[in-house]
């Protein structure tokens, strides 16, 4: 198998590949390519990030996909489709962009987004976007592209098919099966049936619920739940949900309205979809809120606060709430706060310390798991089944998800007599026409982490280092010479993140400063004339000592300076 991305054909192929979103819930980054292997022609669908996931990835603000592979294409890319406006799809665009600099297709509402990201930040100031109609059809390069609309947790979310001479691919993008979606366009089963009709060679499915049954409820039945959660609410109800989910964003403002009570918003992020959606139509010119300095101000009873940090971020507004740590809102005993979403992997730790810090406060916390206030956005197995059903494709390609649940996904549309599925992971390329699908070529794919301003590999620099410092603690060590080798002065020693006494009860620090004294004692005078001698040689001292003292080796830095005496 070649590793390059060339793939092993010589004659016109059609292949996909991921640079993220095969093998987890996030990142997401899809590839189309076209033509003969040394001269292929890319659509790029998604360009999104993920979230660090704790200690494994400290300091880190979020992750976005290596595009090295991309930037060697560069001159080959059609374009960048952008399904919809959730950060896993949408959150790595302003700052990949100038590495690739191809024309980014969007619909209004992602749009808008886009450029208020734009406004907030000052990246991609420059980045020109193609702003296409809901269910338009254009062309990208080679690519005959239509947008199919799709039922999802943001407005516009667009299901992407892809007509090529070699075959028609219909990439789901997220979706689910919703009659009533409150806000938005449902997916017309009669479209998605034609498009079946007329033949499709390859489905690339989301499969983020492949392993739970039946189907989904509407966000119409949460909207209703919500209504009546609110009504019979004593004191304040606060809701924290994903700040994109428009239809929550109303359900809980005409909940509010239903009840006398007056919406209140805290959290940026919500405050800029709320502007968008107005902008866009999907919200009333009318919506009336009130901003977190106006909450102080009311009465208990006559509050609906929604605020950002559903997934337990640590510096989003419901974390500061629950830490007494929000300079505008504060909540008392027997006030109500539900949680309007589900967990992303890897989130629960942090979604569970805010929550027992306001049980701790005397709050009461209402989860999906007690009442209908959140529905998924993704497809169930029945909803699955149904897509199936309508799109009779040749060729199934799992997407968006875990290992579990692309599995999951790839058994059920081989039970329902799918005749070639593909299961694949990120870089991992798949040719799906000429010929049987299968995989043929590796892609080069990675993680960038935004650290600070910075974006840097996952492999290297600081991150990596920060990693070691969780652990192991650092000794930093100065020692002063003469140009004979001479010590000029005491040396110093700092611990940070090391013990302060070894079992015994003898100081780490007099440890440290007895092994500098006899390790410099023990280097000929001579030899102290070569300043990295000495340093490599007190760094290895210090590191055995505190290592048999303690048990780790921690990072040791030293540094000697050498200067004139008289």
């Amino acid at each position: 198998m070649a590793k390059n991305g060339k793939g092993e054909g010589k004659g016109p192929e059609l292949v996909f590949a991921a640079l993220g979103g095969l093998g987890e819930v996030g990142m997401n980054a899809y590839l189309y390519g076209i033509g003969p292997a040394d001269n292929r022609e890319w659509l790029i669908v998604d360009l999104g990030i993920t979230f660090p996931e704790g200690e494994d990835d400290p300091g880190v603000d979020v992750i976005l996909p290596d595009v090295r592979f991309l930037e060697t294409q560069k001159a080959q890319i059609a374009g960048l489709i952008i399904t919809h406006a959730h950060e896993d799809h949408i959150g790595a665009v302003l700052e990949l962009w100038p590495r690739l600099q191809c024309p980014v297709y969007v619909t209004p509402f992602t749009a808008g987004m886009l450029k208020s990201k734009m406004a907030d930040y000052g990246r991609g100031r420059d980045m020109p976007m193609k702003v296409v109609p809901l269910d338009s059809r254009f062309k990208a390069g080679s690519f005959d592209i239509e947008l199919v609309s799709v039922a999802h947790s943001v407005p516009e979310t667009s299901g992407v098919v892809l007509r090529t001479p070699l075959g028609t691919v219909y990439h789901t993008a997220d979706w689910k099966i919703d009659a009533t979606p409150y806000i938005g366009q449902p997916a017309e089963p009669a479209r998605l049936a034609a498009l079946g009709d007329e033949g499709v060679l390859a489905l690339v499915c989301d499969s983020t619920n492949a392993m739970r049954e039946g189907e989904s409820p509407s966000e119409t039945e949460v909207a209703a739940s919500l209504a009546q959660i609110v009504a019979n609410a004593p004191f304040r109800v606060v809701v924290t949900t994903f700040s994109s989910n428009v239809a929550r964003i109303k359900a809980c403002y005409e909940a509010a309205r239903a009840s006398g009570r007056k919406l209140v918003v805290a959290g940026r992020a919500l405050h800029r979809v709320i502007q968008v959606a107005i902008e866009t139509g999907y919200l009333p010119k009318d919506f009336m809120w009130s901003d977190q300095q106006q909450f102080k101000y009311m009465k208990r009873e006559e509050v609906v606060l929604l605020c950002t940090g559903s997934q337990g971020e640590p510096r989003a507004a419901m974390a500061k709430i629950a830490e007494f740590e929000h300079p505008e809102v504060s909540l008392d005993k027997g006030d109500l706060v539900l949680f309007s979403s589900r967990a992303i992997p890897g989130n629960e730790k942090g979604i569970g310390h805010i929550q027992n810090s306001l049980v701790r406060m005397g709050c009461h916390i209402l989860t999906d798991s007690d009442a209908l206030i959140h529905v998924t956005g993704h497809p169930r197995r029945g909803e699955l089944k149904q897509m199936y059903g309508w799109i009779r494709p040749k060729i199934v390609v799992p997407m968006h998800g875990e290992a579990r649940h692309l599995m999951a996904n790839a058994d059920l549309a081989r039970s329902l007599g799918v005749g070639e599925v593909v299961p694949a992971f990120n870089g991992e390329m798949v040719r799906l026409a000429p010929g049987p699908a299968r995989k043929i070529d590796d892609v080069p794919v990675g993680r960038l982490f935004r650290d600070g301003n910075l974006l840097v590999p996952e492999g290297e620099g600081p991150v990596r280092e920060r990693r070691k410092l969780a652990f192991v603690g650092i000794v930093v060590a100065s020692v002063v010479l003469s140009r004979k080798g001479e010590l000029v002065a005491d040396p110093i020693v700092e611990l940070d993140g090391v013990p302060i006494e070894d079992a015994e009860g003898e100081s780490m620090l007099d440890l440290a400063y007895d092994a500098l004294e006899g390790t410099l004692k023990s280097i000929p005078p001579a030899r102290r004339r070569d300043p990295d001698l000495v340093e490599e040689a007190l760094r290895k001292s210090l590191r055995a000592v505190i290592n048999q003292a303690w048990g780790k080796k921690p990072i040791c830095k030293v540094m000697v300076s050498v200067v004139d005496t008289r």
